[in-house]
């Protein structure tokens, strides 16, 4: 069975830089690595890049909730400010295509 996906950009806040100046990417790296395996997750890649997000890693965990418990953790220390997005396989969206959705636009 495989985990649910998902892609986590975040940027740091001042302190967060300044930790991640004393510390390195490498050891930025073996943190995360030891919070999501911690959880019975694994990190498949993570890189740092410019712009709006400073680090964006793909993990995969068990399930949401422990993807919400790493989320609410991190955004508490005041580090970094995250976003998480649920990554959906081909056939997830293959199989979402074939449901039957009753809906009916606004107005409708």
């Amino acid at each position: 069975m495989t985990m649910p996906k998902y892609l986590i950009q975040a940027s740091y806040t001042h302190e967060g830089t300044k930790g991640l100046l004393k510390e390195g990417a490498r050891g930025r790296r073996a943190a995360v690595e030891q919070v999501v395996t911690g959880l019975g997750g694994q990190v498949e890649a993570m890189y740092f890049a410019f712009g709006e997000s400073d680090v964006v890693i793909i993990v995969d965990f068990p399930d949401p909730i422990s993807m919400a418990a790493v989320s609410l953790t991190v955004k508490a220390s005041g580090a970094l400010h995250t976003r998480a997005t649920p990554l959906l396989t081909l056939d997830e969206i293959d199989e979402a295509a074939r449901r039957q959705v009753a809906f009916r636009p606004p107005g409708a």
